[in-house]
């Protein structure tokens, strides 16, 4: 120990004694290896203390006296002109202390590890975990309710749906065709298509007016779900509102107006990606929808959207119709002049 080999040298007198009913006799103390001894004057020990058990009765108070650790009657007494021995036995007490194992500071650690590891687990693991549960627990009919708000607050901007006798059997059979959900057509407001939670997906009229071939818009309608399965919409609904909006649809079933207003607004202003168009090929395959009328729907030259014309999975075959003539026609005609 580096203080303890600064003191070895070190000797001063004082006043001992043994018991408090002894009396007090003048002594040497020296330190050594690992204790402080005291010798009377003629040098013959009487009294070893470990360095390691030293108290200090008068902590600040001169002179100080000092004993050994669980024995106060026996006592050390030493006067303020040995100031540099009184020192050098509360450096060495100090640097003991230091050195010695701490099981409550350790369990003050370990209390500490365990909140932060508590309040870590709270911010980046329980957020996720909430809503990937509400997404997961969440009812059909329950989803569906909350893209009827969503609409609601969509409608706002873009006004109401274009509809009429005819045509609503007509959506109808395309949902069918397309496994969709409910098809709405809006006049303005959205800039192709968007699905909301609940299976309901919102088409711009211009997908319908501005294309001669029904697979067009069959094409968004497919992108769409292809869109909804890699990421749900109420998962993103819910990844916007935060934890306290996931917190209240499990507990009360219902999400704050603000948290609606808030998606709805985003929707209908931030971009959205396009999915993989392996997986797009993968669903117009399976849903017999040639790729070809959506790509050029998207991308008149081509250029942006190749991969979808090259690899048409429809291409060269005889297909059956995506719709009748003569329900394309009324469908066109659905928002009227």
């Amino acid at each position: 120990m580096t203080a303890l080999t600064r003191y070895q040298r070190l000797e001063a007198t004082g006043l001992w004694r043994a018991a408090p009913e002894d009396q007090r006799r003048e002594v040497v103390v020296s330190v050594g290896d690992a204790t402080l001894t005291i010798s009377d004057l003629n040098d013959r020990a009487l009294a070893h203390w470990s360095l390691a058990a030293i108290e200090r009765q008068n902590p600040g108070v001169r002179p100080a006296i000092f004993s050994p650790d669980g024995d106060p009657g026996e006592t050390l007494e030493l006067q303020e002109s040995e100031a540099e021995m009184i020192d050098a036995i509360e450096g060495l007490r100090k640097a003991i202390e230091r050195a010695r194992p701490h099981p409550g500071r350790l369990r003050h650690v370990g209390v500490l590890a365990v909140v932060l590891g508590f309040l870590a687990l709270m911010v980046f693991w329980l957020p996720g975990a909430l809503q990937r549960h509400a997404v997961s627990v969440v009812p059909e009919i329950k989803r569906q309710e909350i893209g009827e708000a969503l609409l609601g607050r969509i409608r706002r901007v873009t006004g109401s749906a274009c509809a009429g006798p005819e045509t609503t059997a007509v959506l109808a059979r395309l949902a069918e065709r397309t496994g969709a959900g409910r098809l709405i057509v809006l006049r303005s407001g959205i800039a192709d298509s968007l699905l909301l939670p609940g299976g309901m997906i919102l088409l711009n009229r211009a997908l319908i007016e501005d294309h001669e071939d029904p697979a067009a818009v069959a094409g968004y309608i497919l992108a769409e779900r292809v869109r909804a399965a890699e990421n749900d919409p109420l998962a993103e609904l819910l990844d916007r509102g935060g934890v306290a909006a996931s917190f209240r649809l499990l507990t009360t079933g219902q999400l704050s107006p603000r948290t609606l207003d808030r998606y709805a607004e985003r929707m209908l202003s931030a971009p959205r990606p396009e999915p993989a168009t392996e997986t797009l090929l993968a669903a117009f395959a399976q849903a017999a929808v040639p790729s070809s009328p959506y790509a050029y729907a998207r991308d008149i030259t081509g250029e942006t959207v190749l991969g979808l014309i090259e690899a048409d999975p429809m291409a060269g075959r005889t297909l059956e119709p995506i719709l009748p003539d003569r329900d394309w026609v009324r469908l066109q005609n659905i928002c009227g002049p």
